[in-house]
């Protein structure tokens, strides 16, 4: 192999390195669990993989103004993969300081009717079935109705959890995405559910 050809391989190699590289940063955001918010789902010093992109927003009125011949059925904001769901657990910047990230659990959704009777929550009148609660607490709260763009966010550690029962529903442009795994440490590697 001559000097020549070996040179173009190695950049082709940083170049295709490059290029995956920016697709990751684009993709995932890694994160580090700080408090105990999250018990037993997610212990303080965990780091985490944060898939940005299921949850990232598409304009769909500017998407047909740049492809020609194409209109949408319905102009507005869909999301690449899917909306954030109850049960979900995100990552997002805290609506008091966006300069803080927290990560907790969705538990009430765009339109729906949130409250806390005895510790459980019910959304839309109905108990949420919540299997990875351990203990619960037995606060309560009045019904909250989220509007279209909010979002009932709580830690798993509900006695320990600064959430939305303090400081209000969480709105859906605060969410930087949907926690996908647990990467460190290795004993505690997997998908948080």
């Amino acid at each position: 192999m001559n000097n020549s050809n070996w040179l173009k391989e190695l950049v082709e190699a940083a170049y295709i390195g490059a290029v995956v590289f920016i697709a990751i940063q684009l993709a995932v955001v890694n994160f580090r669990v700080e408090g105990s918010s999250m018990r037993p789902t997610l212990l303080p010093g965990h780091y985490l993989m944060v898939n940005k992109l299921v949850y990232f927003p598409v304009d769909t009125e500017r998407l047909g103004m740049i492809i020609p011949f194409w209109q949408p059925d319905e102009p507005g904001r869909v999301y690449l993969g899917r909306s954030p769901r109850l049960g979900d657990v995100v990552v997002f910047d805290y609506p008091e300081d966006p300069q803080r990230q927290f990560v907790k659990r969705i538990v009430g959704q765009p339109g729906q009717r949130v409250q806390i009777n005895g510790g459980q929550v019910i959304v839309d009148g109905v108990r949420l079935d919540e299997p990875y609660l351990r203990g619960m607490s037995t606060s309560d709260m009045h019904p909250v109705r989220l509007n279209e763009s909010e979002y009932f966010v709580m830690g798993d550690n509900r006695s320990g959890s600064q959430d939305s029962r303090h400081w209000g529903p969480l709105p859906a442009d605060h969410i930087i995405g949907k926690v996908w795994a647990i990467y460190w440490p290795r004993s505690a590697w997997g998908f948080p559910q």
